[in-house]
Order: C-alpha cells, then structure tokens, then sequence
C-alpha cells in the first residue's frame, strides 16, 4: 500500500488549501494511507479526522519556528511514508530528504528555489508545468494533474435573503477580494448591464474599495458582498450565470465548479481560464481588463436562453470528462504508483 505524507502550510482558505481538503478523503476512500502535517485550522481538523487521517499540528513559519523540520522529519522516520507530497512553496522548504520521495505541488507560478530538496514537481495546469520547464527543471519530473471539484447538485438559496429580486438575472462571483480578481471591472460591467444583480463571495484586503466603487458607480443596491462562503454549490444552484473576471488567474476553479452545477461561465482571458474555455463552445472569453466588452458577453448569455443552456451544457461535459472526483483520483493513484516504483 502506498504510504503519503502531506505538509500543508496553507492559509485559512485559498484554492489550494480547498483541493487539500477533497483530494486526501478521496484517496482515502481508495485505501491509499496518508498522515497529514497541517497548521492549526479547525475546518481542515475536522475534514481529516472525518475521513481518518491522522495528523499533527505544525507553525510551518514565523522567525521564532525552530521545531517545524524536525518535527517533519521525525513523523516521515516514524511512519516511514514513500511520499512526503509538499503543498506549495511554504512546506516544501521545511521537508527533508530521506528515505522517500518528496514531491511538491504548485497552483502557480512560484519560485522553484523553495523546491530544491524535491524529486517531482506537480502542477495542475498545463502552463504551469511549461513555466517550470522553461526554469530548466527535467521534463521527466514535471507532472500534471488536474484538480477536480465537488459535482454534488447544490439547492437554490432563496434570493430574498440577498435582497435580490426573484425574477432579476444574477451573476455570480467566487474569490479573494483582491486586484488579481478584478473585481472592479466587474463592478463597472455591471453598469452596463441593468436589471442584473451581482453576488460576491469571498474576503480580502479591496472589500472596502470594491464597496466604495459600487456606491460611487450607482449600484451598491444591486451588488452584494456576501463573505466567504462555503455553499459554493448553492450560490451557482441559485445563480444564472459564473463570471470570473480575472486579471490573474493561473487555473480556474471557478469555471469548473459553475462546469460541475450547469451553469454558463463569462471569463476573461486570464491563463487558465484560457486554457479551459473554448469561446463559443463551453463558455464565452473577453479580454482583460475591459469592462465593456465583459458586459457584452453577460449581456448575450443573458439575453438567450438557447445560448446559456448550449454553454452549460458543453460546460458540464468538459467537467464531466476531465475533472471528476473519480478522475482525478485515479491519476493521482497512478501517478503515486509509477514514481515510486
């Protein structure tokens, strides 16, 4: 049986720390055997103790972390696992080699020097793994595995709890209040686009900003920041359409989560949105950074409902194919089986 060690020294949410938390309970259900080296986070405790995964607490930083790698390295001796599998840059620098494999993950494009001590490198896109290429890292050690997101059918939330309209057309937004999401060409979309409504979810460091622009733009009434939600499945089951507006945005999870639940998807040409969406067909790509020709792709997504079904539809076949739970799973079980063999 193989045996996997995973160090996650991620954030309290973010994109990554979210496939940690469906990917481990997925290959346990297959009986792969996976320890967990996790920062305190009450949400991702309970996720592994439901799925029986044992794990230990570690800082994973701060200048006074003095206990972290040798405290990695003393659960790898003690449970002697073929794969000590890093989450992103943080983690990765505090493993150490030994009689196993460390293998670490990148959902961006980080700086390689933090991954020096790794065997293998993943990335879950395409792009990424041709960015680690391009740094001069061996072809034969670069992987890509895909995510996959929940496709459980998500129940419509009742709008009058938003303040919206139940016959207004709604957009939805999913993300970090942050610049990289471009929010405030959304919002200035919006403009343009009357009688819809818009729901936010997410936090982050522009909410006060994106609050102001909606008022100074005249439609803070019809733009609602809802905070960072976990019902991710009933704010799509409740919308008409998934818009991801983003300037920077190396994968795309939003597009496969509206993918996953039917919906059509609006996105800009941000690299993996890019990569997943062929305009026309599963979703509608505009340029970056231009609000007038974001509110024209929204405006004929919902101005037909011909066309935002043949979106979804294609959409969900997409998803259906290449990023299921089962999918993804099987790679990555393949994957641990041929580099440790």
């Amino acid at each position: 049986m193989i045996r996997i060690l995973h160090a996650m020294a991620g954030a309290r949410v973010g994109g990554a720390e979210e496939f940690f938390s469906r990917l481990l309970p997925a290959l346990a259900q297959t009986g792969v055997s996976q320890k967990a080296a996790i920062r305190t986070n009450g949400k991702r405790e309970r996720i592994l103790k439901d799925a029986g995964i044992p794990f230990e607490i570690n800082r994973f930083g701060g200048i006074f972390d003095w206990t972290t790698r040798r405290r990695l390295k003393r659960q790898a001796d003690e449970y002697a696992p073929d794969v000590i599998f890093a989450w992103m840059s943080r983690a990765a620098k505090f493993c150490t080699p030994g009689k196993y494999l460390i293998i670490g993950r990148l959902g961006g494009y980080y700086d390689l020097k933090y991954y020096n001590k790794c065997d293998h490198l993943v990335a879950n896109t395409e792009h990424i793994c041709q960015y680690i290429a391009g740094l001069g890292w061996p072809e034969s050690q670069i992987h890509y595995l895909p995510n996959f997101v929940d496709g459980t059918p998500g129940e419509a939330i009742d709008r009058s709890m938003m303040n919206t309209p139940s016959d207004a057309p709604l957009l939805l937004a999913l993300g970090r209040l942050h610049s990289n999401k471009a929010f405030d060409v959304l919002l200035e979309a919006l403009v343009s686009v009357p009688r819809a409504y818009l729901w936010i979810a997410g936090e982050g460091p522009e909410q006060l900003a994106l609050k102001n622009l909606a008022r100074q733009l005249g439609i803070s009434d019809r733009v609602k920041f809802l905070g960072w939600r976990s019902d991710t499945n009933n704010l799509l089951a409740s919308c008409d359409l998934l818009v991801c507006s983003s300037r920077v945005e190396p994968l795309g999870n939003v597009v496969l989560e509206a993918w996953a639940q039917k919906k059509p998807v609006v996105a800009t040409e941000a690299t993996g949105p890019k990569a997943l969406i062929q305009t026309g067909l599963n979703g509608l790509l505009t340029p970056l950074n231009n609000a007038s020709a974001l509110s024209t792709s929204i405006q004929s997504v919902l101005s037909s409902e011909e066309h935002a079904t043949a979106l979804a539809e294609q959409g969900f076949r997409t998803y259906d194919k290449n990023f299921t739970e089962e999918r993804v799973t099987s790679l990555y079980r393949n994957f641990f089986t041929v580099v440790t063999r």
